[in-house]
């Protein structure tokens, strides 16, 4: 049955109206949410450099790699489910909407024990294989084993607003992060200060933290009245829907995971130079996903904007919305990076005040910083394509690129020109720009030619 739906405060048509003000609306409460859900890692990080000890801020910083490679996944699981509901909330649809918000739901929940599973498990043996040294170790296995265990309250509440994202809601569930992001603030203070618990305090602290922002999304989702509300006891799993959510999802899930793999090697090499290189690197690394907030916000609005607006069959509204979203993500980081790129030791001396950090934090800052323009049009363009139904051909590319490409580069480096921090860094702009050529050139090739004859 095909319901036409009326559109309300707590959803967004993207289908008419201004395309940079419907972007704009869309994506600035997403990336200050993005940016406070960053805190919650990123005020871990500064409170054990700050408080506890060196050794414990490389710990922290070290285990990213890990934790994305069972994250990123489960994102590329959310990005389907949103393209699904985008285009049947596009298209009108309510009953479709409805059946996939229980469908993700459920197979979110199956995903939690799954994933909890996995990552405590694996914790020891992905740590000895990143060759984490020996005063790392300890403190590493703490932390991961920890958040592993509340693993399952950051799933559940990246897939429910990444419901409310795929219908055009991106206040709400930023109202949440803000609200939890300022707990967990509190909490990490209150565990190492106070508790003197050091780095299992920061992790409880996070744990909790997330635990109570999946429990406010799933009682908005189920109190809300709306086309996208959680019926309990409608929760199911279709099949076709499920069928459509991982065409889609699954290769931004393995996209993501083999991409987060290949940066645990990076990590590797990093790791040989020491535990000053690792926490400067660590550092960089938290300065560089806040430069990536803008664009990966506004990746997200284009997959949204064109996934609703192929669902309406207007073709040339989302192809100008991504050409559109482009422009706007290069200028934002421009401005960014400009600014990390000359207060960077300041920007670094947040997380640690150690003199060696802060040397290896800026060398990686410096050298990086401004290839990342080249990284907004990777993710937008991506965005944009999966927004399509177009999963594979990002998939394809930027394994290419941040994997094989990337892993080509360190190989070459590090064996025949010279094993240094500052040629390991540049690994990641090395796959930035291959994957900026190949991507463009397969949208001009690719989707530009249907869109003419259309």
């Amino acid at each position: 049955m095909h319901l036409m739906h009326p559109h309300t405060g707590s959803t967004r048509d993207m289908t008419a109206g201004s395309i940079p003000k419907q972007i704009l609306l869309f994506s600035l409460p997403l990336m200050l949410g993005n940016i406070f859900q960053m805190l919650y890692n990123t005020v871990d990080v500064m409170v054990v450099g700050n408080y506890v000890s060196k050794q414990a801020l490389a710990a922290v910083g070290s285990t990213t790699a890990i934790v994305n490679i069972l994250v990123f996944f489960f994102n590329g699981f959310s990005v389907g489910a949103g393209v699904v509901i985008s285009h049947y909330f596009g298209a009108g649809d309510d009953e479709k909407v409805h059946q996939t918000v229980e469908t993700t739901i459920t197979l979110t929940f199956v995903f939690c024990i799954l994933f909890t599973l996995i990552g405590c498990l694996g914790v020891r043996p992905m740590l000895r294989f990143m060759s984490t040294p020996d005063d790392v170790f300890a403190d590493a296995t703490v932390y991961l084993t920890i958040y592993f265990m509340g693993l399952s309250g950051l799933l559940i509440y990246n897939m429910g607003s990444g419901i409310l994202r795929a219908v055009g809601n991106t206040t709400l569930p930023l109202l949440f992060l803000i609200l939890t992001s300022v707990l967990n603030i509190l909490l990490d203070l209150f565990f190492v200060l106070v508790l003197q618990s050091g780095i299992a305090g920061v992790a409880i602290a996070t744990i909790i933290s997330q635990m109570v922002s999946s429990v406010l999304i799933l009682i908005l989702l189920t109190r809300s009245r709306e086309m996208y509300r959680l019926v309990w006891k409608d929760l199911h799993i279709d099949y076709p829907i499920t069928k459509r959510i991982f065409t889609v999802g699954l290769p931004a899930g393995i996209q993501s995971v083999i991409t987060a793999f290949s940066n645990v090697f990076v990590q590797s090499y990093v790791n040989s130079f020491g535990s000053s290189c690792m926490a400067g690197w660590s550092s960089y690394n938290k300065l560089d996903t806040f430069i990536m907030l803008p664009m990966q916000s506004m990746a997200m609005a284009a997959t949204t904007f064109v996934s609703q607006n192929i669902g309406a069959q207007k073709e040339k509204r989302a192809a100008r919305g991504t050409f559109i979203t482009i422009l706007m993500s290069v200028i934002v980081t421009g401005v960014i990076a400009s600014l990390l790129f000359f207060f960077a030791e300041p920007a670094v001396g947040l997380f640690s005040k150690d003199p060696s950090v802060i040397e290896y934090g800026s060398l990686f800052l410096h050298a990086n910083v401004f290839f990342m323009i080249a990284n907004c049009v990777n993710h937008v363009l991506a965005g944009a394509l999966r927004g399509r139904g177009d999963a594979k051909g990002p998939m394809i590319i930027m394994l290419l690129s941040f994997v094989a490409v990337r892993q080509l580069y360190l190989f070459i480096v590090t064996r025949f020109v010279a094993n240094t921090p500052l040629l390991v860094g540049f690994g990641y702009p090395a796959g930035w720009i291959c994957c900026c050529i190949i991507e463009v050139s397969y949208y001009y090739l690719h989707w530009k030619r249907k869109e003419a004859v259309q």
